[in-house]
Formats: C-alpha cells, sequence, structure tokens
C-alpha cells in the first residue's frame, strides 16, 4: 500500500460515490423537501453505513460478496427496497405543505446507514474495489481501516454535495406543485438507477 495504491483507490471511490444512484437521489430529494441540516443526519448514515461493510467484506477477503445465494438475495432485497423508497420520494409532502407539521419526516442515521446494506451500486463498488485494491488484504486489518475512510469519506463528500444540489433545487421549486414533480422526478431516477441491477 503506496501513494499510487492509496491516490487510485481514492479516484475509484469519488468516482462511484459521486455519481448518481440510489444514495445521491435520495438525499438530492431530501435536501429539496426538508434543508440541509434536517437532510444531512442520513447523509453521515449513509457514509458509515458504506465504512462499516467496506471495512467487514476486506477484513473477510471478500467471500462474502462471491457466495451467489447472498450476491442474489442482496440483489432482490436491495430492489425490492429501493421501489418502496422511490415511493415515498414520489408520495412525500413537502415540510412547508402542511401547518400542523404533519407532514413526513426526512430519513435519519440509522435509515440512512441500513440502507448500505440493500443499496445494489454499493455492493458493485464493494466488489470492485476489493478485488482491484484489496488483493491480499485478509487477515491484515490495515487495508480495511483505509477502504473504510477513503469510500465511507468519499460517500460523505458524495451525499453533502448532492444534498447542496437538492437545497439550490428547492429554490426554484418555489410552489408546492413544483416539487411535488420534482420528487417523482427523482423517484424515477431512482427506479432506472436499478435498471442495471435487474439486468446483469
Amino acid at each position: 500500500m503506496d501513494w499510487a495504491w492509496f491516490l487510485a483507490a481514492s479516484g475509484f471511490a469519488f468516482a462511484m460515490a459521486g455519481t448518481p444512484g440510489p444514495n445521491n437521489t435520495m438525499v438530492t430529494a431530501s435536501g429539496a423537501n426538508y434543508g440541509f441540516r434536517r437532510t444531512l443526519p442520513v447523509a453521515i448514515g449513509m457514509g458509515a453505513g458504506v465504512a462499516v461493510i467496506i471495512f467487514i467484506v476486506a477484513a473477510v477477503g471478500g467471500s462474502v460478496i462471491a457466495e451467489p445465494r447472498v450476491h442474489l438475495a442482496l440483489k432482490w432485497l436491495g430492489i425490492a427496497y429501493l421501489l418502496w423508497l422511490a415511493w415515498r420520494i414520489a408520495n412525500a409532502v413537502p415540510a412547508g405543505a402542511v401547518p400542523d407539521g404533519s407532514a413526513q419526516r426526512p430519513f435519519g442515521f440509522f435509515e440512512g446507514a441500513l440502507l448500505q446494506l440493500v443499496n445494489p451500486k454499493l455492493w458493485v463498488m464493494v466488489a470492485g474495489a476489493v478485488v482491484t485494491y484489496g488483493k491480499g488484504a485478509a487477515g491484515d486489518l490495515t487495508v480495511p481501516a483505509v477502504f473504510a475512510v477513503i469510500f465511507g469519506g468519499a460517500t460523505l463528500v458524495s451525499t453533502v454535495a448532492w444534498t447542496g444540489i437538492g437545497v439550490g433545487a428547492a429554490r426554484f421549486l418555489a410552489r408546492e406543485r413544483s416539487l411535488r414533480v420534482f420528487n417523482r422526478a427523482m423517484a424515477l431516477l431512482l427506479v432506472l438507477s436499478l435498471v442495471p441491477v435487474v439486468l446483469e
């Protein structure tokens, strides 16, 4: 493990974390509906969830995701859960639309962390990272720990940035109807992000 390895792994992590997917779609919609501060817990939870999962997988040498039955179960659980999340985003009531405060609450830290267990994009990222950059890591916790910092940090930076995009978009979506259309567009993007997973 040297600087070239670190830079290559970091580039891979930021490329994977920064592109549209379930995490970024969710925080963009949440930022538009609930604002930056109320979305921050789920963004932090996503980063923490990624860090824990990649640490565990790298520490055991990737044998968890190499098992076809585990992969298949994670795939379909992930698809089902993300379809439910898409439905929730599409039907979200904007925070300012209900005067008595009974609108849906934003996702929290633990929801963001637990989502990673069934996030198909994350498992693709983890598999690619462990196979490409984690060779010989089993039994040595240094590489898994560095993986956790790199990929958890990249996820946090990405989700915070996408939250900001959502907050910025909300300024142009002053009317409740516009925000509802935006939510449905985000839900559709989330569903479309599952197409490569279904077709694999």
